[in-house]
């Protein structure tokens, strides 16, 4: 199995290495962006930003590339096979550091990490505090990251973790059953099925301090190329703005030819997560703010981090991100 992953990486890389430094017709320059799942909502700003002409207008010809589970964005990175790279969470740039991978975060689009945890409407959880003590389905994958703010912040215990698998099943058998989820996809999975809505309680409200949809740039372009750099952030903010407090038409037919499994509704019910929980900006400034970081707010989710041993407490953890191509604040 791992000699298949090996060759499905080589040729991913392949792909992406054939046409770089290459300059496209009239003069554009070609940039790859590497997401880090299926194309969706969750990254509808890139695509609209793509499908619209802003990064044309910049002078950019980007091709976005759909991620999957076997996808490795900081190693594509490392080997400078692609231009830019998607960052899942604050765990993304802050592992490039422990590994010694040369790059960094230099924008985030969701201010607020999407990770939640659900309940059935008849459960009598009212807030996460409830959940102490209670049985909960976690994936293998979130043991080494929010739940250890969980455990940190209401002390959760490991013993409260079950299996959660791909399946939404085992939580729809069970009406007490708990589990973690994604704001914009399993609440609306489950309404689907049942006809009813979940209790739904969005981790970052509760100050879980990571971020969500960073772009990625190895040093190297952040030195040799900050203007391109520049220009990326730029149109990629201008796209998400489109994309979520104007017209989705475009990124949404861009979304729906590059990934089949996608539906319209899907997409639509999506956005209006975002907006609904201020994922990326709030209704004041309308999207405006996209993009911010702050070196607080980096501080933070280290500082949890670090004291429950997910971190060397002298990892120089300010070399995961800059704040030098947006606004600093937030």
């Amino acid at each position: 199995m791992k000699k298949i992953y090996f060759i499905i990486l080589i040729i991913f890389l392949s792909s992406c290495s054939e046409d770089k430094d290459k300059e496209s017709k009239n003069g554009l320059l070609k940039i790859t962006f590497a997401t880090d799942w299926k194309a969706q909502a969750e990254q509808g700003g890139f695509y609209q930003a793509l499908a619209s002409g802003k990064y044309l207008e910049k002078g950019l010809d980007v091709k976005i590339i759909q991620g999957n589970a076997n996808i490795n964005i900081p190693r594509l990175l490392a080997s400078d096979s692609i231009d830019f790279g998607m960052g899942s969470n604050s765990f993304i740039p802050m592992n490039m550091v422990v590994n010694n991978i040369p790059g960094k975060a230099v924008m985030a689009v969701f201010q607020k990490d999407p990770q939640i945890i659900m309940t059935h409407a008849s459960n009598n959880v009212e807030n996460i505090e409830d959940i102490m003590g209670l049985p909960i389905m976690i994936a293998d994958a979130s043991i080494g990251g929010f739940w250890l703010w969980l455990k940190s912040k209401y002390s959760f215990k490991d013993n409260q973790i079950r299996k959660k698998t791909i399946s939404l099943a085992p939580f729809l058998r069970d009406t007490s059953s708990i589990q973690q989820g994604y704001l914009t996809s399993e609440p609306y999975l489950f309404e689907q099925v049942t006809g009813e809505q979940p209790k739904v309680f969005l981790m970052a409200d509760y100050g879980y301090p990571s971020y969500g949809a960073m772009i990625l740039a190895s040093n190297t372009m952040i030195m040799k190329d900050p203007k391109v750099v520049q220009d990326f952030v730029d149109a990629s903010i201008e796209g998400w703005i489109d994309y979520v407090y104007g017209d989705p038409t475009l990124g949404n037919k861009l979304i729906l030819s590059e990934n089949s499994e996608m539906t319209e509704e899907v997409l639509f019910q999506a956005i209006g997560k975002i907006r609904e929980y201020n994922m990326i900006s709030n209704e004041a400034s309308l999207g405006k703010d996209i993009g911010k970081m702050s070196e607080e707010k980096w501080k933070n989710f280290f500082n949890i981090m670090s004291e429950n041993g997910v971190y060397d407490k002298d990892l120089n953890w300010r070399d995961a991100y800059t704040l030098d191509f947006i606004e600093k604040g937030n």
